[in-house]
């Protein structure tokens, strides 16, 4: 069975410190310093992680060792002086911080929402399952996707600060790919980390009644295709109550292909499908909770909270 609806952390309030961490890939300079502005526009108090602006020694894909960017993040989540923890990047990396955490300790903490997207969803996951925490799947502080983009960080900011507002998800464009209505507590983030995770520790074994927000990005569609194929084969998604995709960005060869594969592929589930529901890797990112109640009415092209995502 998958996880029910996750523990809560309280909404936002100007002069909250927020933690900043970079528990994937580096964290470009620039962007950082843009981002961290935006927090400080919205009266945060950034806490930068130790690690934030670091790299491994000899794997420059990798924001620190596994065991400093482990640390950052357990120090973040056990830290009762903070509200929130956002990553600055997702990237890679995200599952070998998992082993260097201590959910012993995290289960005692506070709750707090965990924000961010892409390998982050690795993290997403093991916060469900290990502390049954709810999370953001959001934009990310040190990218495009948040300091230069108003719209995704508006609605980040909403979500944060005025919940109850954000508690309706629709988006311009979203489209009915199988019809019907489906109760569920919401799941997922990107498709490649979420395979990763299949059967692996910290994730959960199952997304049996859950609503399966699915996305990712530079993909070729036949990798999605084996993705899929072996979510399905191993009975993942079995009994999951709908699924919700986004964005699926520079995917090859088109998106008409891609469309075509996630109809073959998903539509026999017989469960209610959305697409381009504006989420992950594109523009005017939508926010959209994690271990969230929800109704799904999939001939509207909506996703409707049973309650705001934060206290």
């Amino acid at each position: 069975m998958t996880q029910g609806p996750g523990r809560r952390g309280r909404r936002l309030r100007p002069g909250d410190a927020v933690s900043v961490v970079a528990p994937c890939s580096p964290v470009p300079a620039d962007m950082l310093e843009a981002g961290l502005a935006v927090l400080h526009g919205w009266g945060l108090e950034a806490v930068a992680g130790a690690h934030l602006r670091g790299r491994h020694p000899r794997l420059p894909y990798l924001a620190g060792t596994d065991a400093e960017r482990a640390a950052d993040l357990q120090r973040a989540l056990a830290d009762p002086r903070t509200s929130a923890v956002l990553c600055a990047r997702g990237g890679d990396g995200a599952h070998r911080v998992l082993d260097g955490l201590d959910f012993g300790e995290l289960r005692r903490a506070p709750v707090k929402p965990l924000v961010g997207f892409s390998d982050v969803t690795a993290l997403h996951e093991a916060v469900a399952v290990e502390l049954g925490a709810a999370g953001l799947h959001g934009p990310v502080v040190a990218l495009e996707s948040f300091a230069e983009d108003p719209v995704a960080a508006e609605h980040l900011r909403t979500t944060l600060f005025a919940p109850e507002e954000a508690a309706v998800l629709s988006v311009p464009g979203a489209e009915t790919l199988v019809g019907g209505v489906a109760r569920g507590v919401t799941a997922g983030g990107n498709l490649s980390v979420l395979n990763d995770s299949l059967a692996a520790p910290h994730s959960r074994r199952s997304a049996r009644g859950a609503i399966v927000l699915l996305e990712d990005v530079a993909e070729d569609v036949s990798r999605i295709d084996r993705m899929l194929t072996r979510m399905l084969r191993s009975g993942w998604l079995d009994g999951a109550a709908g699924l919700v995709l986004g964005s699926w960005e520079r995917c090859t060869p088109d998106a008409s292909a891609v469309r075509t594969l996630l109809l073959e592929r998903l539509a026999p589930l017989g469960v209610p499908v959305v697409g381009e529901f504006g989420f992950g890797h594109r523009a005017a990112q939508l926010t959209v909770p994690l271990g969230a109640a929800a109704t799904l009415d999939a001939d509207a092209c909506t996703l409707v909270l049973d309650r705001p995502a934060l206290v």
